[in-house]
Order: C-alpha cells, then structure tokens, then sequence
C-alpha cells in the first residue's frame, strides 16, 4: 500500500511540474511577442488623422497625378489609438492606408467614428506584414490585439481572425 502512496505522489508530482513548465513557456512566448509587437510599433510613425488626411491627398506629380499614398498601400495592420479615452482598436487590411481612411470617414467601425466625429483625438500607427516576422496578417493582428488589449478593454468585439 505504501508503494501506491508513492506512486500517486510521484504523478501528482510530475504533473505539478509538467503544468508549470508549460505555463512558464506559455507566458514566456506571450512576452515575447508583445515585446516584438511593441518594437515593431515603436519604430513606425505616429500620425493624427489630420496628418494622414494631409499625407494621403498629398501627389508629387502634375495635375492629374494620383496622389502618392495611393500608390504606397500595403498589407499590414494599424492600431488606432483614442487618446481621450485610452482605447485602442486593431485591424488588418491587404490595403492598409485605405483602410485607415475607412474608419475616419464612417466607412469601418462605427465606435471609432462616433467617438472621433465628436472630438476625441486619436492617433494612427501602422505595422507593415512584410518583414514583421509575423507569417500571415491573422496572426500579425491577433497578436496586436493581444498586446494592446483592445479585445476586453477596446473597440474590438473579437480577438482577431483564426
């Protein structure tokens, strides 16, 4: 009887341990990536939305030339940030800048809109996917939207696409 003491013991104790581990390596990886999201946000600029207005209809060309936004969009997420009321909202688009035109215009999420139509003051920030290290966009936003909690205490109503 003794014997089955011990043996039960040593499970519950490899279990303890086996748990542990792989909690450690969980939340491990968890800082991992929310230390490279925010490096990856630190080094792009921070614009308002008057500023990106200002940037997108800007052209370098003649009269006739698309403007030089247009011809810059790229894949990648954008983390829009109001100031007013220390809340984020993340997205992923294949066409970055139009999309972020979307949300200040009354085309994308409405909060984000209501909130900026009457005065509150955001900032942009935008995340390219190419050389993010992050494979694909689903997990470059699901990700950013980790790291900035913008899921339990945002404008997000999910954690990001699977």
């Amino acid at each position: 009887m003794e014997w089955l003491v011990t043996l039960i013991f040593i499970v519950v104790l490899f279990c303890v341990v086996f748990c542990a581990v792989t909690f450690y390596h969980y939340y491990r990886k968890k800082r991992y990536i929310i230390k490279k999201i925010k490096d990856l946000a630190s080094n792009t600029l921070e614009i308002t939305p008057q500023e990106f207005f200002s940037l997108r209809n800007t052209s370098f060309g003649g009269k006739g030339s698309p403007s030089y936004a247009l011809t810059k969009n790229f894949a990648g997420v954008y983390i829009l940030f109001n100031s007013t009321k220390n809340m984020y909202y993340v997205g992923q688009a294949k066409e970055v800048l139009n999309r972020v035109n979307a949300h200040f215009t009354g085309k994308g999420n409405g909060d984000v809109y209501a909130d900026y139509k009457y005065g509150d003051k955001f900032t942009i920030k935008m995340i390219a996917l190419e050389k993010s290290g992050f494979k694909t966009l689903n997990d470059l936003e699901r990700n950013t939207i980790m790291t900035y909690d913008s899921f339990a205490s945002g404008y997000n109503k999910t954690r990001g696409n699977k």
